[in-house]
């Protein structure tokens, strides 16, 4: 099987060969820390650790870098409204960031360059750009001529001069040579706080936004690297003049393959900045509010269900609907583990090393079919890392699970070959699920003391089956309902009533 990415650059999908054999290096820009982060920005980290997990599953060495910018207008403003330094508010809020990802089971990125601690980087990659005639000093400001870029707008097929208005610098026109010019390094004013303001060879002041993710990206990765990511919104103007300034100055390509993930929309709505609701949105989707009310789990799952490509519906009823699904799961996990005797979540034999004795046809139906099923597995994620087609491999799989259960009736009558398969399959199940970040750990009980809950739910359980066998249906029904009313749902089966948390 071989991968294919849609690239931005191109508008194709093309075949995945890395500049360095072996090798894969991803650059994804990171947080802006002036404000609590929101589900949007988990959006991207989201997707970008279930690609790693995926390359290093194919065997490559990865290596992934997530900016920190801490150096902008924004941050200065908010620090300022806080009554705190722009260091202090920046740590504070970068901290609360990495730890809503590693909630999210975000663990695996390998380096987290500030943009304060790259100064140096920068200013000489400035110098370069000046010293090749594609910079111009104007009042301690330092812009970059898009003139000088032959090929400037090759990402999103844009002329320079559209730039101007939709950039994020607020550059006075007047001071430049051409209205796509972008600043580079923006000379300090007299109100800002002296921790933003760094000695260079144009006078006191700071790097603008964009020659930030250019100088950290070829320090950790080199000055060409494989995958480039962020959201949609970041192709223009950011992600065209990081392209502009790296590829004048090394004249090398940046990077190879650009890969765009799909903004945030609540109730099919995208997020805009202009919405009166703007802020009573945000405020609910910030991740540390969800992490609250929400498993980290079921926001990872809702995220990865859908193609990166695609934008995110983000609602009431899509956490629902996600949470439906990801519960399924979790009891089929559940029935695994009554039947088959093993916690799944430690199982580590794998459909692929059980033998078939050739004396029940059911081992060899489950086991074929999950090989078949993983085939299709790493299919889709070679297919542009469509997880949305791979989570739909798993609830096949699934499927075909629990139909062995009720064909073999294992819950209930154990016979270790139809077991040991079970196991297998189950291992193949967990491992897959796994390379996109899902059922690591056995999700967490929620709402109140699970143990005095059970004994509840026993007594209950007990007294319900003595109604039906004194044929007092309509009490046991009344038991049922009034207990699903406050949120607890009882599952007959073959080998007796189960309870769970609706």
């Amino acid at each position: 099987m071989t991968l294919r990415v849609y690239n931005t650059l191109s508008g194709e999908k093309e075949l995945f060969e890395p500049v360095i054999p072996g090798k894969v290096g991803i650059y994804l820009c990171g947080p802006t820390v002036y404000k609590p982060a929101h589900i949007g920005h988990a959006v991207g980290p989201v997707i970008f650790d279930a690609i790693k997990r995926y390359l290093t599953y194919k065997g490559y060495q990865v290596t992934w870098v997530v900016n920190v910018t801490d150096v902008e207008d924004k941050l200065i403003a908010a620090a300022r409204d806080a009554g705190k330094s722009v260091p202090e508010l920046a740590r504070e809020l970068e901290q609360q960031y990495v730890e809503c990802m590693s909630a999210l089971g975000v663990r695996s990125i390998d380096i987290m360059p500030r943009a304060s601690e790259h100064i140096a980087e920068i200013i000489a990659h400035i110098e370069r750009l000046i010293a090749r005639g594609a910079a111009y000093v104007v009042a301690g400001d330092v812009y970059f001529d898009v003139s000088r870029d032959e090929d400037y707008g090759k990402l999103t097929h844009r002329n320079p001069e559209e730039q101007f208005a939709g950039t994020r610098e607020g550059l006075v026109q007047a001071a430049k040579r051409n209205p796509g010019d972008f600043a580079l390094w923006k000379a300090a004013k007299p109100d800002e706080p002296a921790e933003v303001q760094y000695d260079s060879p144009w006078g006191r002041g700071r790097p603008g936004w964009h020659i930030e993710c250019s100088a950290m990206a070829m320090k950790y990765l080199g000055q060409t690297f494989d995958i480039h990511g962020g959201g949609m919104d970041l192709k223009f103007p950011h992600h065209e003049n990081e392209i502009a300034q790296a590829e004048t100055d090394t004249c090398k390509p940046f990077a190879k393959y650009w890969l765009h993930n799909g903004l945030t929309r609540f109730n099919t709505k995208k997020i805009s900045k202009s919405d009166p609701e703007f802020e009573k949105v945000m405020q609910s989707l910030q991740l540390t509010n969800l992490l609250a009310t929400h498993s980290p789990e079921l926001l990872r799952f809702l995220i990865l269900q859908s193609h990166y490509r695609s934008p995110i519906d983000f609602s009431d009823q899509a956490l629902a609907a996600s949470k439906t699904a990801l519960d399924s799961l979790y009891r089929l996990l559940e029935r695994i583990q009554r039947a088959s005797g093993a916690d799944p979540y430690e199982v580590s034999i794998l459909a692929e090393q059980v033998k078939d004795d050739g004396t029940h046809p059911a081992v060899a139906e489950l086991l074929g079919t999950a090989i078949r099923l993983q085939v299709r597995f790493l299919e889709a994620m070679d297919d542009d890392f469509n997880t949305a087609g791979a989570i739909g491999v798993l609830f096949d799989f699934a499927g075909h699970v629990n139909r062995f259960l009720d064909a073999t009736r294992l819950e209930t009558n154990a016979v270790e070959p139809l077991r040991t398969a079970l196991q297998g399959a189950t291992g193949t199940f967990m491992m897959l699920a796994r390379l996109l970040g899902l059922l690591i750990e056995r999700p967490q009980k929620r709402g109140g003391d699970d143990g005095d809950a059970q004994k509840l739910m026993d007594l209950f359980i007990e007294v319900r089956k003595m109604a039906r066998e004194a044929k007092q249906f309509q009490l046991a029904d009344v038991i049922r309902d009034r207990l699903a009313e406050l949120g607890f749902v009882l599952e007959d089966g073959q080998d007796g009533t189960r309870w769970r948390r609706a």
